[in-house]
């Protein structure tokens, strides 16, 4: 029984759900199973103890002195689960956020009580109107209360004048802001892995929502949108973080994620091309995104945005940042990973600060089971064995990465650019002392590199 689907959703109610499903169970107008309350009862007794419960024991709970019957135990089981998802279903629909106030004017409108409506309507229209954050759901709901009072105009003909205009205008804002948002979300996944996705009148979508930028939704994903599509991304990339930052008190905790990492991941790609002024604009943004906790999922933070703040802020020179960081932040990553991932970015550290054989314990010390960690942590290797001069590990430490990169194919842009790393260090090590003109051709070669991750370290080594 433990293994069933009820007690693994029962699992997830916190203490309040459970008392206020416990109650419904006990309400004839749900018609609750014979022996729901006993079987309910006993559910929450093993979530306590921690202990599985059994389907014999249950029934005994439930139906005390009866002879156990499997198959009445199992549709107990399935009846207790409808009536929780019936309680999932209570619960959304009456949520303040996710509530529907369309419902209570429509059932006025159909009994034809307009004073009723118009009441219902009043009060519908200030809650629509306080929603702070106006994304495709308050839309949504605008959209609702409108086609409500066109019926309602409509069939009292007490006006001329029909709010289509509002039912149109209503309708546009909310698709507007999905299907940019999809767009978005579409730019950045193909981007990494290399795929494409054909999503229908985007060109007429984006020149729509040019004429609607007063609405802070559309213009957030509108800038988005153009930035991930390279198109003069710097000034729109500046003011998507301008209004991400105005409105960030009012946005929706997923929306700001959403938001926050769609701006991240496309920094860090111009981070990595070594484009000058992304830098700091990315670096702020994590630190916002920090300051908001809008990077935990249930108190965990993802070992890649791990990653990649230490290594922005490296970048940005912050070290002593970086390593209060990854201490702080240490406790919050995923117990499989959390060991490895304070080591790798503690190399990094230490790495920065040219200390080289403290960085060497950190990597030693690490079980990289994490493909991107596996080459972050090979390419630290690669830059100090190179650095230290020990040539001859240098040499095998290279025929080994290019071997793990080449049995790893899904790596995506990744693969290309790890592939250069390697290309381009071999070249330095073959370069004859001097200045000779095949540094010089080699300077040409990595300043025409477009994306190129230790583009500005190789650079470095160039000119010792």
């Amino acid at each position: 029984m433990e293994k069933t689907r009820l007690y693994a959703a029962y699992l997830t109610l916190s203490a309040s759900e459970r008392r206020q499903f416990a109650k419904m169970l006990v309400s004839p107008f749900f018609n609750p199973p014979a022996g729901a309350s006993d079987l309910m009862n006993y559910l929450q007794a093993c979530a306590e103890k921690k202990t599985r419960p059994d389907a014999e024991t249950a029934w005994a709970v439930a139906f005390p002195g009866k002879r156990y019957q499997d198959a009445h135990m199992r549709l107990v089981n399935s009846r207790l689960l409808s009536l929780l998802e019936h309680f999932f279903e209570y619960q959304a629909h009456f949520n303040a956020q996710n509530r529907n106030w369309a419902a209570i004017p429509a059932v006025y409108r159909q009994r034809k009580l307009p004073k009723h409506f118009q009441t219902a309507m009043r009060e519908a229209r200030a809650h629509q109107e306080a929603i702070p954050w106006q994304d495709e759901r308050g839309f949504d709901l605008l959209y609702r209360l409108e086609w409500e009072q066109y019926q309602f105009d409509a069939a009292s003909r007490r006006s001329e004048t029909l709010n289509l205009q509002q039912l149109s205008d209503a309708l546009d804002a909310g698709f507007l802001i999905q299907k940019l948002r999809l767009a978005c979300l579409a730019q950045s996944h193909q981007a990494v892995y290399k795929t494409e996705y054909h999503l229908g009148l985007i060109p007429e979508i984006v020149s729509l929502a040019f004429r609607r930028l007063d609405e802070p939704a559309i213009a957030l994903y509108f800038h988005c949108y153009h930035f991930q599509a390279e198109n003069d991304a710097l000034a729109h990339f500046t003011q998507f973080t301008e209004l991400l930052f105005e409105h960030s008190e009012k946005l929706p905790v997923e929306e700001k994620r959403t938001l926050h990492l769609l701006a991240l991941n496309f920094g860090i790609k111009r981070i990595n091309r070594a484009e000058e002024g992304w830098l700091n604009l990315t670096f702020d943004l994590y630190k916002s995104a920090l300051e908001h906790g809008i990077l935990l999922e249930n108190k965990h933070l993802s070992r890649f945005a791990f990653n990649n703040i230490v290594a922005i802020a490296l970048r940005a020179g912050a070290l002593e940042w970086a390593e209060n960081f990854i201490y702080q932040y240490k406790p919050m990553l995923e117990r499989q990973f959390r060991e490895a991932g304070a080591d790798l970015n503690l190399a990094r550290v230490a790495y920065a600060r040219k200390n080289f054989s403290a960085a060497l314990q950190h990597l030693q010390r690490a079980d990289y089971k994490d493909l991107m960690n596996n080459l972050t942590a090979k390419t630290l290797q690669l830059k100090i064995f190179y650095e230290t001069e020990a040539f001859d590990l240098l040499e095998s430490h290279l025929t080994s990465m290019q071997a793990f990169i080449r049995r790893h194919t899904a790596m995506g842009y990744h693969r290309d650019n790890y592939s250069k790393v390697l290309h381009y260090t071999r070249l330095l090590m073959q370069l004859p002392p001097g200045r000779t003109p095949a540094r010089q051709t080699l300077r040409n070669q990595l300043e025409n590199e477009q994306s190129l991750s230790e583009k500005n370290w190789l650079m470095e080594q160039l000119e010792k």
